[in-house]
């Protein structure tokens, strides 16, 4: 294989820049909150922290990540340690699309027994990213 045939392969098999912040995963979720529904407006704080709140069957998400998502968490079922949800607190999240994409898939299912929407992502994104220390 050519050397610029293999670099344009590396690039193209890479993951999307904008995909390794929390704001680049926002701007995916904003396209796709747009497909998902052409009425969209935008990302909400409140509502993020509302859903982050919010008991689905057994859980909700502050079950695991506590009230406070800067704050380290416990796995409600296994006591496994988990580090701050919330990007100022732990400066990790957020910054693997594949693992939010993963996580997110996982969460929402084991609190809300569905996927989350992407305005839900982008919601819940939005409220974790204006929290200060």
């Amino acid at each position: 294989m050519h050397k610029p045939t293999l670099i344009l392969l590396m690039l193209a098999m890479a993951p999307a820049a904008g995909a390794t912040t929390p704001a680049g995963q926002l701007a995916e979720f904003a396209a796709a909150a747009r497909s998902e529904s052409p009425g969209f407006k935008g990302f909400s704080a409140a509502r993020g922290e509302r859903l982050f709140s919010q008991k689905g069957s057994d859980w909700s998400c502050a079950s695991c990540h506590t009230a406070d998502p800067r704050a380290a968490g416990r796995h409600a079922v296994t006591g496994k340690a988990i580090e701050p949800f919330a990007p100022v607190a732990n400066p990790k999240r957020f910054t693997d699309a594949a693992k939010t994409a993963k996580w997110f898939k996982r969460n929402c299912k084991d609190v809300f027994s569905r996927e989350c929407t992407a305005t839900e992502k982008g919601d819940l994104l939005t409220w974790l990213t204006s929290l200060n220390r």
